[in-house]
């Protein structure tokens, strides 16, 4: 289904797929049959819109779990507080559920997200959508693959005919900040699209489902997964102008697409409150 990745390391990816696969499955099937009718919130975190449920503390104890029981030498970097350094040279990075509001009012757009990373480098990615059916997995240097059938970016339209996808961040300031970029954007675009989960979104941009998608304010594990699969499915990624992915900014768009787009968010000040 995948293409061995170039360097080796082709066993140990396939061994990181498994395991991320299965983990991945547990916590989507625990979060899509066991959300309580009454289900509240648990605590907030950097604001009071900032919630975590008590369903996003059980799927990352799932795969908190999963993976130590697989691979108990491997470190762990959760969303939820799953902290360990390991010793072997890999850590998964988990969002155990990525559009936690979605998931709390109902909607359908929430995923699991879980990546790899080998001595500090993302090789293997899974993100689990339980409400649409989809599982999306990526290994670096062997490709993007839905539901076990490749991925591909739609070719680069022209920037006024680009379907853009973004999220807002949780603390006023910063939300107004955003609002403000995209009030400049939207008149250039083709539309904005904001469905409340980056790993989605990147997922759905490695599908051809959206022209480009940008983001301030990501964490790790809101991008880990996300960001290989769109760069498999022939995406290039970005923060600013010559940097990488990362909380400052995130720009994710085929080549042709993208460095205008980066540019012009660069421009705007997508990156910074």
């Amino acid at each position: 289904m995948s293409t061995p990745p170039p360097d080796g390391n082709g066993t140990l990816y396939a061994e990181l797929l498994e395991v991320a696969l299965d983990a991945a499955r547990g916590a989507g099937a625990l979060l899509r049959d066991g959300r309580p009718a009454d289900l509240g919130v648990a605590a907030t975190k950097s604001s009071p819109i900032d919630v975590v449920t008590e369903m996003d503390i059980a799927a990352e104890k799932l795969i908190a779990d999963r993976i130590a029981r697989s691979r108990p030498d491997d470190g762990i970097l959760g969303e939820e507080g799953a902290s360990s350094p390991g010793s072997s040279g890999v850590r998964w990075i988990v969002d155990p559920l990525d559009g936690t509001v979605n998931y709390l009012y109902g909607l359908p757009s929430w995923s699991v997200s879980i990546a790899a990373e080998k001595d500090g480098e993302v090789v293997v990615g899974v993100v689990e959508a339980p409400l649409r059916a989809e599982t999306y997995q990526a290994v670096l240097g062997g490709g993007a693959f839905v539901n076990g059938v490749r991925a591909r970016c739609r070719p680069a339209p022209e920037m006024a005919q680009a379907l853009v996808a973004t999220g807002f961040g949780y603390l006023t300031e910063r939300r107004a900040a955003q609002a403000a970029v995209a009030r400049e954007l939207i008149p250039q675009v083709r539309d904005i699209r904001r469905a409340g989960s980056a790993a989605i979104d990147l997922a759905d941009l490695g599908c051809g489902r959206l022209d480009a998608y940008y983001e301030r304010g990501l964490n790790p594990w809101d991008l880990a997964a996300g960001d290989l699969f769109a760069r498999e499915a022939g995406a290039l990624t970005g923060g600013r102008p010559g940097e990488r992915p990362s909380g400052e900014l995130t720009v994710a768009a085929p080549a042709g697409l993208f460095e205008p787009l980066q540019r012009l968010l660069d421009d705007l000040g997508a990156w910074h409150d």
